[in-house]
């Protein structure tokens, strides 16, 4: 019996064909652009996603802020802990409480959230950033509707008290333009 020879390869020329590559990565489903308007160069890129997506678009002072409130909270923390009588006269101009436990307390805790703060800081995700800045918003409302009732109830109005007010409003004001900053959806472009 003879073998039969299979016939000679032939070469094919997609490489030089434009009209077959362009057939082969129509067929693949890559080059072509998706509903968000952008184009794939691999089917890899279509299943992992573009991480340019996630990228967040930082409105201007967004870090600097950051550090000024990790800074921030650092400091009445280590004020709180280290001197806690100093810190309750600066803010109400009473005579010292008779304990220093409650105002340590406030600075241990103060210091918890500065850690995040810090962490907050050297991260580019962008949920971590807003629930820092929504933890912060918080935070500043509290601290001023616990102020603003304290000052209330003892019928007195402090300088220092009054200064913490206003600057606690600011700072609510800020963390939540940020937030909200943060959270837009980058225009198309």
């Amino acid at each position: 019996m003879a073998t039969k020879q299979p016939p000679p390869l032939m070469k094919k020329h997609s490489q030089t064909d434009l009209v077959s590559r362009l057939k082969t990565r129509k067929i693949l489903g890559v080059g072509g652009e998706d509903d968000d308007g952008e184009v794939h160069r691999s089917k890899i890129s279509q299943v992992l996603g573009n991480e340019i997506k996630f990228a967040v678009r930082e409105p201007l002072g967004l870090r600097v802020w950051q550090l000024v409130s990790a800074v921030m909270f650092s400091g009445v923390a280590i004020m709180a802990l280290a001197f806690p009588d100093q810190l309750y006269d600066a803010v109400f101009d009473e005579e010292p409480v008779s304990s220093k436990t409650p105002v340590r307390l406030y600075g241990g805790a103060l210091l918890s959230i500065s850690l995040i703060m810090w962490n907050a800081l050297y991260t580019a995700e962008k949920v971590i950033i807003r629930w820092t800045l929504l933890t912060e918003a918080c935070y500043f409302a509290v601290q001023f509707l616990v102020t603003t009732v304290s000052l209330v109830e003892s019928s007195r109005i402090a300088t220092g008290a009054v200064l913490l007010l206003v600057s606690r409003a600011l700072f609510i004001l800020i963390s939540v333009y940020y937030y909200y900053q943060v959270g837009r959806r980058p225009k198309k472009v």
